[in-house]
């Protein structure tokens, strides 16, 4: 796809901080971070929407769900349990498909948000 950004950061045409890359994914930090840590996993494959997914894709998606906690963990919002069974840390995965789903860039990529959450108060 000659126009797609996204397209051109797998090709290496355009730089990105990249965190991860093997031959079928990339992964590296979004450029309007929402959160202290947030990074893009993309298939290296254009696929403009999830919703432009098929059967074919299912090993491709379940790599990319698969990388998500893995590289949260490396990055520092893994999620786990403690020694008493309380959750701790963690992070949100995202999929915008479509205008009204928010999407931007027309290439398939999962948004991984996690650090401490912006919204939570402090009852100090």
């Amino acid at each position: 796809m000659d126009n797609c950004i996204f397209c051109k950061i797998a090709a290496k045409q355009i730089p990105a901080q990249i965190i991860y890359e093997d031959d079928d994914v990339l992964a590296f930090n979004d450029i309007n971070p929402a959160a202290p840590i947030h990074f893009l996993i993309i298939p290296k494959k254009h696929l403009a929407t999830l919703a432009d997914c098929n059967e074919s894709d299912a090993a491709l998606l379940g790599k990319i769900s698969l990388l998500a906690p893995k590289l949260a963990k490396e990055l520092g919002c893994g999620y786990s349990v403690d020694a008493n069974g309380a959750p701790q840390g963690g992070f949100k995965t995202l999929f915008n498909t479509g205008p009204d789903g928010g999407q931007e860039v027309y290439h398939l990529h999962m948004h991984v948000i996690g650090g401490p959450r912006p919204w939570q108060r402090s009852l100090a």
